[in-house]
């Protein structure tokens, strides 16, 4: 099943955007020429996207090729394809890898039994609320809001996976 998503490299240093390409590359099966940008809310790093055909899984094998540099705050996500959930992936140095699964819409989908254990272990409710926050990605997020902005109106690669 074919679905799409884009990849934002929201900051590298300079020296590790080839790595980025290569890995992209690498996973689409596809060569990537990314076109970077500086990235105003990390000065000396540069920023790139594309957006990319493959099948479904594609994101979570992108995202486990750009982890190896930790380095890198990226942002990966994949739309729904028929019976398969979509899926979005971020990086942020200190932060590591967040995932969770999405709607059509493009919100984040927490399984039941997820929450119920949730429920069940949490002693108060601020304690509940923290947890639902990191559920939902709300460190990271928090964490990639500047970088977002500062994209605005970048220039987009689009890239279609070969195999």
């Amino acid at each position: 099943m074919s679905t799409r998503g884009v990849v934002y490299v929201h900051s590298s240093p300079s020296a590790v955007c080839p790595h980025v390409e290569w890995a992209i590359s690498g996973t689409l099966s596809t060569r990537a020429e990314l076109r970077w940008t500086a990235q105003p809310a990390a000065p000396g790093q540069l920023r790139a996207e594309c957006e990319w055909r493959g099948p479904a899984g594609t994101a979570g094998k992108l995202a486990g090729a750009l982890k190896a540099w930790p380095m890198v705050r990226f942002e990966i996500t994949e739309e729904p394809s028929p019976g398969v959930d979509g899926q979005r992936f971020c990086h942020v140095p200190g932060l590591g890898l967040w995932h969770a699964r999405t709607s059509a819409n493009g919100d984040i989908v927490v399984p039941e039994d997820q929450l119920r254990s949730l429920v069940a272990k949490s002693r108060a409710s601020e304690q509940l609320a923290h947890k639902i926050d990191e559920l939902l990605g709300a460190g990271w997020d928090e964490a990639l809001e500047p970088f977002r902005h500062a994209g605005d109106g970048a220039p987009v690669t689009w890239l279609h996976q070969v195999g």
